[in-house]
């Protein structure tokens, strides 16, 4: 099963399963996508335990790990925070005439351009990890996991109808981040019908941009995260069934 049900995290979930260009597929229990893990504890905490993970990367800010936790750390946990992000935008207070599509879709293409040492890094975290789950996150498990997840699935050969689909499994959490955002009195209120939404058309533009600017993901990752042979050849011994 994709999601993996815990109490206080919304959008804890495998991305594998998969199938590539090649005929291959993308192994079950290798690469996780969550919402921020600082929110583990109690029972949760140990059943994230029994996953096996090994490694976790962080998208978030320093300031948001700070503020909300981090995963706890346990023997043989390698963690990485890697913020991939280089302009913050807080969605719940965006003015409400925006189109989510549009705004979501530019957000990447800022993160495309920004993030480049940050998201270099964190695909050769992920080469490297051979036969350990990892598991990639930021505070919803939404925009910045989303891009990653995308990035990654499109280097291994999974089509673009296949990661379109996994960003827009994020929506069934989005009544679970919203209650979540309105419980806590130090927010703001929500002013952005968009928060919480994961429309697979803003993740659809976000790859068709992609390819208008740079070529194709592969083009990208090549030219602008300095993606080698070799590490392509480590994602997909890291990811790929044989």
């Amino acid at each position: 099963m994709r999601h993996v049900a815990f109490d206080r995290l919304h959008n804890f979930r495998d991305v594998g399963g998969y199938s590539t260009s090649e005929g291959r597929t993308v192994r079950w229990g290798r690469l996780y996508r969550s919402d921020g893990l600082g929110k583990l504890a109690g029972a949760d905490w140990v059943k994230f335990q029994t996953l096996g993970v090994r490694t976790v990367i962080d998208l978030r800010h320093p300031e948001e790990v700070a503020r909300r936790g981090r995963v706890p750390g346990y023997d043989g946990l390698a963690y990485y925070n890697l913020s991939i992000e280089h302009r913050p935008c807080r969605q719940a207070t965006v003015a409400p005439e925006v189109e989510p599509v549009r705004f979501l879709a530019d957000r990447n293409a800022e993160v495309l351009a920004d993030g480049v040492v940050e998201i270099g890094q964190a695909l050769d975290v992920i080469a490297a990890a051979g036969s350990a789950p990892v598991v990639i996150h930021c505070a919803a498990g939404k925009d910045r996991t989303g891009l990653l997840a995308a990035l990654v699935l499109s280097l291994v050969g999974v089509g673009d109808d296949d990661i379109i689909a996994d960003y827009a499994l994020t929506e069934l959490a989005a009544a679970k981040f919203i209650k979540d955002w309105e419980a806590n009195p130090a927010n703001p209120a929500i002013t952005w019908p968009g928060y919480g939404l994961a429309p697979a058309d803003a993740m659809r533009l976000t790859l068709k941009e992609l390819a208008a600017a740079y070529g194709s993901v592969h083009d990208y990752a090549r030219e602008h995260l300095g993606v080698d042979d070799a590490l392509l050849a480590g994602l997909r011994a890291t990811l790929l069934d044989p």
